[in-house]
């Protein structure tokens, strides 16, 4: 029920824009239940990316355990596409805020 729900849609709007001044946010949590296929999208999507968000996948929660986005290899693979930007973590806490967002700094420092 979004405008922008759909990243193929949405990443051929800011291609189309053709303006550096216009990115897209890619946000794992969002894409991962939207869309799905997230290694294949963020690949297929780099050139038109501006900023990363992290959330656990369900609930937007911790990245801890009890989620099903793997980041690691996702952090990676941004590392290997040249991903320069900043990777925010967004996120509703079940526990201490802190302790959660020490977890995702580990879980996403790659």
């Amino acid at each position: 029920g979004y405008q922008g729900d759909d990243i193929d849609y949405v990443a051929n709007i800011v291609r189309r824009v053709g303006s550096p001044r216009v990115r897209l946010l890619f946000d794992f949590y969002h894409v991962q239940i939207m869309n799905g296929d997230l290694m294949r999208r963020l690949e297929e999507n780099m050139d038109v990316i501006g900023h990363i968000h992290t959330a656990g996948n369900p609930g937007r929660c911790e990245l801890d355990e009890n989620q099903e986005i793997n980041y690691p290899p996702l952090l990676r693979k941004l590392v290997e596409l040249g991903y320069k930007g900043y990777v925010g973590h967004e996120f509703i806490p079940t526990r201490d805020p802190l302790a959660g967002l020490t977890q995702a700094i580990h879980v996403c420092d790659v």
